[in-house]
Parts: structure tokens; sequence; C-alpha cells
């Protein structure tokens, strides 16, 4: 019960993206298409899992194990970067189409303050490994559903006659701050599935 409420939360309460403000930078820059935004989404799944993976063990088995804790941020970077690198050469194998449509916000994962975000979290609120895994897939999720969702209005709004003053990163904003506040309506419900399932 304790996953499923990990697993809401994540995805609707704290979404990544829409309540803590985390990985605006590609939410903005590639959700102009649900298919790329489709493709960025599995993209950072794939990285924040296998990141949260390797962060937690070098946390655990290096960082504390010798007492250099105070290197968290630059190694939690370091790793982050040479999976993104890793993803990038899988994408330029297996579908250069998704490669070109991602372009430069590929590599821009490494940046990704969200990526970074939820594994420093996973250490912080002191998650098992199974517990960061569901945590990091399960925010995964949670950026791929606003990614998309974001995309497909988007699209819906290249259709439509706006007014001159508003077109492009204007109407995206506004859009933006509107389903961010369509998210805030989930908020409580974690509370409520918390004492609902007695995990209080």
């Amino acid at each position: 019960m304790e996953y499923i409420l990990i697993f809401i939360t994540a995805i609707f309460v704290n979404n990544i993206v829409l309540s803590q403000f985390l990985g605006i930078c590609p939410f903005l820059g590639v959700s102009k298409k649900v298919d790329t935004a489709m493709g960025m989404g599995a993209a950072v799944a794939f990285v924040l899992v296998l990141a949260t993976i390797v962060t937690y063990l070098i946390q655990k088995f290096v960082l504390d194990a010798f007492g250099l804790a105070y290197l968290q941020t630059i190694a939690f970077i370091l790793v982050i970067a040479a999976l993104v690198q890793m993803v990038e050469i899988i994408l330029k194998k297996v579908s250069p189409s998704l490669y070109q449509a991602l372009g430069v916000f590929l590599p821009l994962i490494t940046t990704n303050c969200c990526i970074l975000g939820v594994t420093i979290l996973v250490i912080q609120k002191d998650y098992d490994l199974l517990t960061g895994v569901v945590y990091a897939f399960s925010t995964a999720l949670g950026f791929a559903l606003a990614l998309i969702v974001f995309a497909g209005i988007r699209e819906q709004l290249s259709l439509v006659n706006i007014p001159k003053g508003m077109r492009g990163m204007s109407i995206a904003l506004v859009t933006a701050g509107l389903l961010a506040m369509a998210f805030m309506g989930f908020s409580g419900v974690d509370k409520g599935l918390a004492t609902l399932f007695g995990l209080n």
C-alpha cells in the first residue's frame, strides 16, 4: 500500500513539473508535438530510474562508507551525464527520427534539475532502494503525463486563431499555469489515501 501511495502522490499530488517546478526547460521546449513529448518522457524515465539505482549505490557504498558525502552533487551529476550519453547513443541507433526531433533537449537531460532533484530526494527521504526506484519511476510517469497533456493542448492551440500578442511562448506559459492550477485539485488526496490505508 505504501508503494501505491508513493505512486499516486508522485504523479498527481506532487507532480515534479506542475507542483515542484523542476524540469521546466524540457517541459516548455519539447512540448510542441505529442510524439516528441512521449519520446522525451520515455528517455527521462529510463535515465531517472537508472540514475536513482546507481546514485543510491554510490551514496551508500562509496560516499557514506568513506565519509565523502560532501561530494554527493558532483558525483550524481557525473553519473547522470554518463547515463544521458548512453541514452543518446542508443536513440541514435534505434530511432534516428526521435533523436533528431529531441535535438538539443536530449543532452539537456544532463542538466535537467528534475533528474538531479529526484536522486537527491531519494537520499534525503531515506528511502530504501526499492522504494527509491518506485518513487523515481512514479515521478518520471508524472513528468511524462504533464509533458504529453501539455503537448496535446499546444497542438490544439496551434489550430486556433490566437491574438498576435499571445502567440508562441506567451500562450504556452498561460496554458502551463492553468495546467498547474488544475493539478492543484489533487492536493490532499495523498493524506486521504494515507488515512484510508492506515499509513498515518
